[in-house]
């Protein structure tokens, strides 16, 4: 038997319907006097079975506080439609937002990534767009096209510092939600981390919606779009040149001076592989055909695992962000500064206008990926993702609330990309070596044999035996056959990377352009409170690589795991299956 007693700290928010900008000036600060009324609820629980004992964290588990939330929701009106189970991450209390922290001392920062405070937030509703904004490629646009681009990202500068469209308060956005300076409401120990879980992409999304508007705002033009950098397609594959220009308000300084003007390397490491040029847009393809169609038949697997209140971050990255959207941030990052900065780390990507242009890129896939569900689900259903909410200050500087569910369709947000080639499309990846017996051959240890946790300082090589084999097409085509690396421990404020290949016999590790190559798991460094170890999993797609490797009939697959960056700890490996 056991019992729950809660003691709760949640914002009420009383929403207005006033679309006037609230009066109060702005506050770089945030203000005490200005906190909305709270509820009070703490929790104690009596315990003979464990159910209810404290996590590692401290916390309670989170089905014991499931009815509490539900209810609270409803009393605050936090979610339109509340449901008595339903535990969202909601809206951070902006009175509340505390420093960000050095990513290598893990003293608070210089600055302040807090936004202004205002008590007035008005529940956002998608107007009705008088005609689309277009979004085009960056490696494709005009003359006419830059000067406007230049010009918006000008005015934005030239406001003032503490009006929330500034384009340093913008940038602050992604390092408070995503470094640190928000809690979750109800609890003071976890913070609001909007990466490696579900809520990359929709965050994203949002983020860059209110950016844009604001942009076309500045300049008088309703049809203005970002530019997406267009690295999943050999001629846009470098960084876009307009942004090299040193005179112009999109520029920054703090990019890493090598590769101004290379391919960008999909697969990097954090040093130069090596490879030709040719190489390296063969690897590119094979990586973002793992990425957008291989390893995504089941739909966190591309989205992220699922993150509710009360969770502690990190429970694991789709194959888009742990992939290229990484290696995007760590190419650009300049090494030349202490933790990468700006766009080599979350708390300062935002200060590069190239992070909104990279992000426009992502936003894309998750469109593109949509696309090419068929009849597969496109979306989660679960109202834990459709009701999680964040706040934005948007074009007109109201402060305003946000759903994941009014962001799952672009064209409905009122913005569209242009059409580019996609020729990832076509690039499914071609075995080394069919029929391999290196699982039988190789004299590697099996799961069951190995020792975990498990350090990666060198190649590890691991027999993972297959729970099914020759599944029948209607097994393949109900369930996918997923190779699981669970418990994966990183430091979160440093750059950790690691490439997973399946029974590969010539150990080419820098030709990831072959069916071998499964796929990978890397991290943009960032904090967050308590430990900055965390042990999120990733799952990659067996289906079609064994279908290509024609080892469909074996009992047991040949796993290497090539640490690349970072220090990495694996706390095991298995194979299961899941429905599409």
């Amino acid at each position: 038997m056991s019992s729950l007693s809660c003691s709760w700290a949640v914002p009420v928010v009383t929403t207005n319907t006033n679309t006037n900008t609230s009066s109060s000036p702005f506050s770089r600060k945030p203000s005490i006097a200005k906190r909305t009324q709270r509820f009070h609820v703490s929790c104690n629980a009596t315990n003979d079975d464990d159910q209810n004992a404290p996590t590692s964290q401290g916390k309670f588990e989170r089905r014991n506080l499931l009815l509490g939330l539900g209810g609270l929701y409803s009393a605050t009106q936090l979610t339109s439609n509340p449901q008595t189970l339903a535990a969202p991450i909601q809206p951070p209390d902006l009175s509340k937002c505390g420093p960000a922290t050095n990513l290598n001392t893990g003293q608070q920062l210089d600055y302040n990534c807090c936004p202004p405070v205002t008590n007035r937030i008005i529940d956002y509703v998608l107007p009705r767009p008088a005609g689309k904004r277009f979004r085009p490629a960056a490696h494709l646009v005009t003359k006419d096209y830059i000067f406007k681009y230049n010009r918006a990202v000008q005015l934005m500068k030239a406001l003032p510092a503490n009006d929330p469209r500034n384009f340093t308060q913008q940038a602050n956005i992604h390092c408070a939600y995503c470094n640190g300076a928000y809690d979750q409401v109800g609890f003071q120990d976890l913070d609001i981390q909007v990466h490696n879980c579900w809520l990359f992409f929709p965050f994203h999304r949002w983020y860059l919606y209110f950016y844009e508007r604001i942009l076309g705002n500045l300049i008088d033009d309703p049809t203005f779009g970002l530019p997406f950098w267009n690295w999943d397609n050999p001629p846009g594959m470098a960084i876009p040149t307009m942004f090299n220009d040193t005179r112009s308000a999109i520029y920054d300084e703090k990019r890493n001076q090598n590769y101004l003007t290379r391919i960008m390397d999909l697969g990097y490491n954090g040093t130069l592989s090596g490879n030709t040029p040719a190489q390296t847009v063969s690897n590119n393809l094979t990586i973002m055909y793992n990425e957008m169609i291989r390893n995504v038949q089941v739909i966190e697997d591309f989205m992220g695992q699922p993150y509710r209140a009360g969770d502690a971050v990190n429970p694991g990255p789709g194959t888009s962000e742990r992939g290229s959207h990484t290696a995007a941030h760590i190419w650009v990052g300049d090494p030349r500064q202490p933790s990468g900065e700006n766009l080599g780390n979350f708390y300062s990507a935002g200060r590069d206008s190239l992070f909104f242009s990279h992000h426009a890129n992502v936003d894309r896939m998750w469109t593109l990926w949509r696309d090419l569900r068929g009849s597969n689900p496109k979306d989660f259903t679960d109202s834990d993702y459709l009701n999680a909410s964040f706040l934005f200050y948007d074009e007109n500087a109201r402060l305003v609330r946000v759903k994941v569910s009014d962001s799952l369709s672009n064209e409905n947000m009122g913005y569209v990309f242009q059409q580019v080639d996609i020729p990832w499309l076509n690039s499914r990846p071609q075995p080394r070596v069919q029929k391999s017996r290196v699982a039988t051959t190789s004299g590697a240890p099996t799961a069951a044999d190995v020792k975990f946790p498990l350090t990666l300082d060198k190649v590890v090589k691991i027999l993972v035996p297959r729970p099914k084999k020759s599944r029948k097409q209607t097994d393949k085509d109900k369930d996918e056959e997923l190779l699981v690396i669970e418990k994966i421990e990183v430091d979160t404020t440093k750059f950790v990377k690691f490439d997973v290949f399946v029974n590969d016999e010539d150990d080419k590790i820098d030709e990831l352009d072959k069916s071998e190559y499964a796929g990978t798991f890397a991290q943009v460094p960032h904090r967050h409170k308590g430990p900055v170890k965390v042990k999120p999993s990733i799952r990659l797609g067996l289906t079609e690589l064994l279908e290509d490797l024609d080892a469909e009939d074996d009992e047991s697959i040949l796993v290497s795991l090539v640490p690349r960056a970072g220090d990495v700890t694996i706390g095991g490996i298995k194979i299961i299956y899941a429905s599409k």
